[in-house]
């Protein structure tokens, strides 16, 4: 029996007054490029101070490589890592068959050979027959190995607050009458801010205050649905964000190598992959290799630990900056704005992508109902982890992953862990070795 279940038999056989529900239901939130620290503040956030409070918070969550969207909402809703589940980047080329993913926008970026990599939990949910709404979710207006989710809201660019409010609203009374089993909504409000002024930035920040208002309308909604007892609620960003320094730091890939010698380039920044013409792919090599600020990769030299070089659609060569640098062939291609004098400045002044071990790249992980530990403080977990949490709590066999049980397991009501210091005993402990070292 699952622990949603066991609960719901033993309200009923206290004769509560919240009703259960048929089957575990869970409510999915992906915050697109929430940064690991951006709730350190939490006396100012009260709405994800609640949440915090009555569930589990890991310190944070490694994101796949690369540290890109697309990438990381495959993993998290798959488990796998970017070489298993194919979806290696934000742009990709198949080269085969000459089509290209563009970031989701472009036509053939609904074709079946980037998605059929990997079940996401969506569709898995389908072949169960439960039903799943979707609110804004890239990818959930695509068939994915011949199925579509029973309710989907396409992807827009940057919905908005107010458009936020109704998924919400609509996903809970989905849950509360039975109409849905799941539902998964997505928010990219913080990530367009932080790539717009950066991570620390004063409209960061306040669009962090403005969405912990409505999570504060929504732990008060699910009160008055009396959905607090047999909901399950579980928050998770893609990837953080980190500062660029724009004019400053940038590599123009155009200053080594004849660009006429690249068949394909595709995405600029932190990560780009080229495709050299074969006669000229060991002289673009050896070019790129000297490059301060840069590595450069041939397809089997691309590190194990970032579980890539095995994708279908991974490059001839793949470039990865340092943090903070921009890769680009000209620097003349790329847009700025003017700021009132003769010195351009940078359009973006903040980004992801980088090697997912570097620190500004963690995302975050928080979830809260029945089937979680109250005020945990998790350890560290890895985008691939999500999953096994996902499914535990559906009640649902979760597919072969790439994710560590151990890694989540804790978090769980039921599962006997040695505790680990909340954020309080911590302060508490500070204070106390500074008090006897007086």
């Amino acid at each position: 029996m699952a622990p949603h279940t066991g609960l719901c038999a033993l309200l009923l056989i206290a004769g509560s007054l919240h009703p259960c529900l048929a089957s575990p239901k869970l409510l999915v939130f992906l915050i697109d490029g929430f940064r690991y620290d951006y709730m350190d503040q939490l006396e100012t956030l009260p709405g994800f101070k609640e949440m915090v409070e009555s569930g589990v918070k890991a310190d944070y969550m490694t994101p796949d490589f690369p540290s890109l969207s697309y990438p990381n909402y495959y993993s998290l809703m798959t488990g796998r890592y970017c070489e298993v589940h194919q979806m290696i980047g934000n742009y990709m080329w198949d080269q085969a068959h000459n089509k290209e993913f563009l970031i989701g926008t472009n036509p053939d970026s609904q074709l079946p050979t980037w998605w059929d990599g990997s079940e996401p939990l969506w569709v898995t949910m389908q072949k169960l027959k439960k039903k799943v709404n979707m609110y804004f979710w890239p990818g959930c207006e695509v068939e994915i190995l011949g199925v579509r989710p029973q309710y989907c809201r396409p992807y827009i660019n940057n919905p908005s607050e107010s458009a936020f409010r109704e998924a919400i609203e609509d996903a809970l009374n989905s849950l509360r009458n039975n109409s849905a089993d799941m539902a998964a909504v997505y928010y990219e409000r913080i990530d367009v801010e932080g790539h717009h002024h950066g991570p620390m930035s004063l409209q960061r920040k306040e669009a962090t205050r403005r969405l912990d208002g409505i999570f504060k309308d929504m732990n008060q909604k699910i009160k008055e649905k009396k959905l607090q007892n047999n909901l399950d609620v579980v928050l998770f960003s893609d990837h953080g964000m980190t500062d660029i320094q724009w004019m400053e730091k940038v590599i123009e890939l155009k200053a080594y190598i004849n660009m006429t010698d690249i068949m394909k380039m595709m995405d600029r920044g932190p990560v780009v992959s080229l495709w050299p013409k074969q006669p000229q792919l060991n002289q673009v090599y050896e070019k790129l290799k000297v490059v301060k600020n840069m590595k450069v990769y041939k397809k089997e030299e691309i590190p194990d630990r970032f579980n890539y070089k095995r994708g279908k659609f991974v490059s001839s060569l793949t470039l990865v900056a340092d943090p903070g640098w921009f890769i680009t062939e000209s620097i003349e291609k790329l847009p700025y704005w003017e700021n009132g004098t003769d010195v351009p400045t940078g359009w973006q002044h903040g980004w992801h992508g980088y090697d997912n071990e570097f620190v500004d790249m963690r995302g975050f992980f928080l979830a809260f109902g029945p089937d979680f530990k109250k005020n945990y403080r998790a350890p560290p977990m890895r985008s691939v982890d999500v999953y096994n949490v996902m499914c535990n709590n559906l009640g649902i066999k979760a597919q072969p992953n790439n994710g560590s049980w151990s890694r989540v397991e804790c978090m769980l009501n039921g599962v006997a862990c040695l505790a680990r210091p909340t954020l309080l005993s911590i302060g508490v402990l500070a204070l106390v070795l500074i008090l006897l070292s007086v």
